[in-house]
């Protein structure tokens, strides 16, 4: 194949292949959605739902819209009591973190359903964080949950790769 080319080289290529990744010629998962609406590889696409046919994060199909509507409900009004703002940060998004980091070091197996529950009391801290961070962006409580969660779930990541690739 030789095509048409403007500096008048004409030297035939070979058109590059397109990207198919290492475990499709083996008749494994096939990459078909973007990392941003999956957040998982092919192998773990179990932990998405599809939606026009396209793999979604489970985690974050319940966590973003729960978020959301709790914190504009708790910004409306006056009902909600500030006071108990740090308790719901520190200890309802505590459940999705031991899963995540149990998950991750293969102590526990992933199970959907549990999965959602968790993250939907996540969420509900993380509308109360965003509430929180409209009124004050730089909220000591807010900032200290976010860094010590993050810190820990990382961590969590990374010796469960660490262990699976030890084995």
């Amino acid at each position: 194949m030789t095509p048409d080319r403007s500096d008048g080289d004409d030297e035939p290529f070979e058109p590059l292949e397109p990207y198919v990744p290492l475990s499709a010629s083996d008749g494994g998962p096939v990459a078909d959605t973007p990392m941003y609406l999956s957040h998982h590889w092919p192998d773990e696409y179990d932990r998405c739902a599809v939606i026009g046919g396209m793999h979604v994060c489970r985690r974050c199909l319940v966590l973003y819209p729960v978020a959301l509507v709790t914190g504009v409900l708790i910004s409306l009004g006056s009902w909600w009591p500030d006071g108990v703002n740090p308790l719901v940060l520190w200890l309802f998004p505590l459940p999705g973190v031991i899963e995540f980091v149990l998950d991750n070091v293969g102590v526990v197996t992933y199970e959907p359903r549990r999965q959602m529950w968790l993250s939907a009391l996540g969420a509900i801290a993380a509308g109360v964080g965003y509430s929180m961070y409209i009124q004050d962006t730089f909220d000591a409580t807010v900032w200290a949950v976010v860094a010590v969660y993050t810190t820990v779930c990382v961590v969590g990541v990374i010796v469960g790769k660490s262990r699976r690739s030890a084995a």
